[in-house]
């Protein structure tokens, strides 16, 4: 049979629903057009994130979800503190940042012992509750400003239209922005909506933007996309950059700071 090909590449779909695996060689012979022609029906199909393309043919995408954040925090933790270490060396008595409510994030919070007169934004719960303990005890002596919006009680933060108007008022010298993918082709990226329009509005209040993110973040692309790597100013991350990126972070004057030092 011959199928044009929006009508194919919906037989392949349905075909790796059932199969879960499709085999290019079989589909030629089925459709009745050349391998060539079924490699880019599969080339369509994997750039519309419907599907992986592996040698000979093609599995179904895997769809990822984003951990709850008490998940998050348990895992890459070492990695997760040396990024809070060297995030909160970037910040300077005065500043106004904002932090946002990834796990690693969280850890630049308790880090910031020393800093005078900073003015902290945050949607994270955790957040909040660790630094109104910090002005209990007396180590933190700025403001702490919550930036109010519809909670979720799986990861403990604030987004949605509400935190978005929020954030709209404020201008920080410094934004900390927790991602769940960092691609030179996709950009940043984050597993929800939501969470991805609120970090963008941080980025475009923000004088600095600095994406924390541990490697396995890296060359990883989830489905919202936040902003493209232009947009940002600063990496900080656990290991050195690969020879691509080093290029690439050149022609973008984008810096990457990692624990043996930066490019």
């Amino acid at each position: 049979m011959s199928l044009a090909s929006e009508e194919r590449k919906e037989t392949i779909m349905t075909l790796l629903n059932e199969r879960g695996k499709v085999i290019a060689n079989e589909l030629s012979l089925l459709f009745e057009v050349s391998t060539e022609t079924i490699r880019r029906d599969l080339d369509e199909l994997e750039k519309e994130n419907k599907l992986k393309k592996v040698y000979g043919g093609a599995v179904k995408f895997k769809v990822e979800v984003e951990p709850p954040l008490l998940e998050r925090e348990a895992i890459h933790v070492e990695a997760k503190r040396k990024i809070g270490i060297l995030s909160a060396g970037l910040i300077e008595d005065n500043d106004v940042i904002v932090v946002d409510e990834g796990s690693t994030a969280l850890q630049i919070i308790h880090c910031l012992e020393g800093k005078q007169h900073l003015t902290i934004l945050t949607n994270s719960v955790p957040a909040l509750m660790l630094l109104i303990e910090f002005q209990k005890r007396g180590t933190f002596n700025g403001k702490l400003i919550f930036i109010g919006g519809e909670v979720s009680a799986k990861h403990l933060r604030v987004s949605g239209p509400i935190a978005e108007k929020v954030l709209e008022g404020f201008y920080v010298n410094k934004s900390f922005v927790s991602v769940d993918g960092v691609s030179l082709e996709n950009g940043i990226t984050s597993y929800d909506y939501e969470k991805a329009v609120f970090t963008r509005q941080m980025i475009r209040n923000s004088e600095m933007a600095i994406v924390v993110a541990d490697s396995s973040k890296i060359d990883k692309r989830t489905v919202a996309k936040i902003a493209d790597l232009d947009e940002i100013h600063m990496i900080v991350t656990d290991q050195a950059p690969s020879p691509k990126w080093k290029a690439a972070l050149q022609k973008m004057a984008v810096q990457w700071i990692y624990p043996q030092g930066e490019i």
